[in-house]
């Protein structure tokens, strides 16, 4: 009897033992997640290299030989703060009701029922065993507090700046008294590379990839340029001389078909317009100043994907690489974003990672909104629900879903436009409409909205509009441009004056 108890003691040590054994590769598989570098430039357009653009890329380049890049992704606002507020929630602006420049810590508020339980992208990492860290520009101004595990922060404007503006005042003929001023402005400044804030978030992130986590990581990484003011040092501005630039096509009578609204929407005081930068020999300066801009922020690129290559996460990372929307250098009458017009809305996405075809190009239009779940998807993370775009996993790897894709971008509530494959259609809240066939008109001069030819086209993309249009959040404003202004009178349930947002859209 003695001996079968012990018999019975050596045996259940064995199975004990083996139990924990067999533990072991479950720990090694969860650490063996991949990891996430995240990667936005603000108001990059889609003149990279990799896309046919005239920008010298090797970088971006090589990242697209890397993975799959969509030459027709869209953002869902053609503005900074909307734009960033809708990727890292997952949710419409048409959702939320940002439609403008919201303070971080406020796009996730009591005040705010849809938001108010809303989990940031970051976040949704970190519940699900990520180690996060960010710096630089990933929402409007940084980050919400304590969003992130390590921050970086970030350094306040788009500096560095010169004691005095090289060519624009960043007022324009705006009302001083009403509107601010923008950091709209071109120029070469500062002397080298390293006295650039995006420099110092690149040395930030070098460092962070030569140490070591016992968790997958999720490495948020937010690049100032290519926004104004333009100012790179002078040798990124000598790849590009000013006699081989080539200004973008425009139109001067262009918007003689546009709707009322539409023109209120691209009345932008505080920018300079296209007739006077040419009437003033600026237009191929910016340009080049815009190029030159490209090139830089590229290079800082370049430093990150060297450090990540030569690490141990090297070969278990996933990248993304996107912008919050596109930039206009003179197409429809001025240089901006603000427009739900193709230059606007249009901007580069590309996604690396261990399981993704190389070198594929996607000429489907798709939405930012959809980085979202598709990281998740790739990471081996479960879905979230409250995300309104889809994940991108099975048309990156099956080319599946490129007949019915579609974008939809909104700029203030109730002003949509929509992209199919070859057509952008465009409704603003009175009704009125825009229609551009690509097939016959790329630079969108001229407006099908009445034209019985596309009558059939139109009432099908009319059925793809939001059918959720929330009044603007109290939170979030533009008080840059007067439409925004009085719109948010008109749709606001208060007269609600948000705090001064450091680092706005200036």
């Amino acid at each position: 009897m003695k001996y079968n108890k012990l018999n019975f003691l050596v045996v259940a040590l064995i199975l004990i033992s083996s139990c924990k054994e067999k533990e072991k590769p479950i720990e090694k598989n969860e650490q063996s997640k991949p990891n996430v570098l995240f990667i936005a430039v603000d108001d990059l357009n889609t003149m990279i290299g990799s896309f046919d653009g005239p920008a010298k890329t090797p970088n971006i380049d090589r990242l697209a030989s890397m993975g799959i890049s969509f030459t027709d992704a869209h953002c869902q606002a053609p503005l900074c703060g909307p734009s960033r507020a809708s990727l890292m929630t997952g949710l419409r602006p048409s959702t939320t009701g940002i439609y403008g420049m919201t303070p971080d810590n406020e796009i996730r508020r009591d005040g705010n029922a849809i938001t108010k339980d809303i989990t940031f992208l970051q976040e949704y990492f970190e519940n699900n065993g990520y180690h996060t860290m960010g710096i630089g520009k990933l929402f409007h101004v940084h980050a919400p507090d304590s969003t992130f595990n390590e921050s970086g922060g970030r350094m306040k404007g788009f500096g560095p700046y010169p004691e005095k503006r090289f060519v624009w005042d960043g007022f324009g003929t705006a009302d001083r008294e009403k509107y601010g001023r923008t950091s709209t402005d071109w120029g070469a400044f500062p002397e080298n590379d390293t006295l650039m804030p995006d420099h110092k978030s690149a040395d930030w992130v070098i460092d962070r990839l030569h140490k070591k986590y016992d968790k997958p990581f999720f490495m948020g990484l937010g690049f100032l340029r290519v926004h104004v003011p333009l100012y790179v040092p002078q040798k990124w501005f000598d790849l590009y001389p000013i006699e081989d630039i080539e200004t973008p096509p425009y139109k001067f009578d262009d918007l003689n078909d546009i709707p009322p609204v539409g023109l209120k929407i691209n009345d932008l005081p505080m920018m300079p317009t296209t007739e006077w930068a040419k009437e003033n020999g600026e237009w191929k300066k910016i340009v080049q100043a815009y190029l030159a801009c490209i090139s830089y922020v590229d290079y800082e690129l370049g430093r990150v994907l060297d450090a990540l290559e030569n690490s141990e996460y090297g070969d278990n990372t996933i990248i993304v690489l996107w912008s919050d929307h596109g930039y206009r250098l003179g197409e429809k009458g001025t240089f901006a974003k603000h427009a739900l017009w193709e230059t606007a809305t249009k901007a580069p996405l590309i996604f690396s990672a261990p399981n993704l075809p190389k070198g594929k190009k996607i000429d489907a239009p798709v939405e930012m909104l959809s980085i979202y779940p598709t990281l998740l998807e790739l990471s081996g993370l479960p879905k979230y629900s409250k995300n309104e775009g889809i994940s991108l996993v099975n048309m990156m790897k099956n080319n599946e879903g490129l007949d019915d894709a579609h974008a939809i971008s909104t700029f203030g509530m109730n002003n949509h436009t929509i992209k199919t494959n070859g057509y952008r259609y465009i409704r603003y809240e009175d009704g009125t409409e825009e229609f551009y066939d690509h097939s016959t008109d790329p630079n969108e001069w001229t407006n099908q909205a009445k034209n019985s030819k596309y009558k059939s086209q139109i009432a099908s993309m009319r059925e793809k509009l939001p059918k959720i249009n929330s009044n603007w959040d109290e939170s979030s404003s533009y008080s840059f441009q007067p439409y925004y202004v009085e719109q948010k009178q008109r749709t606001s349930s208060t007269n609600y004056n948000p705090p001064k947002i450091i680092g706005a859209d200036r």
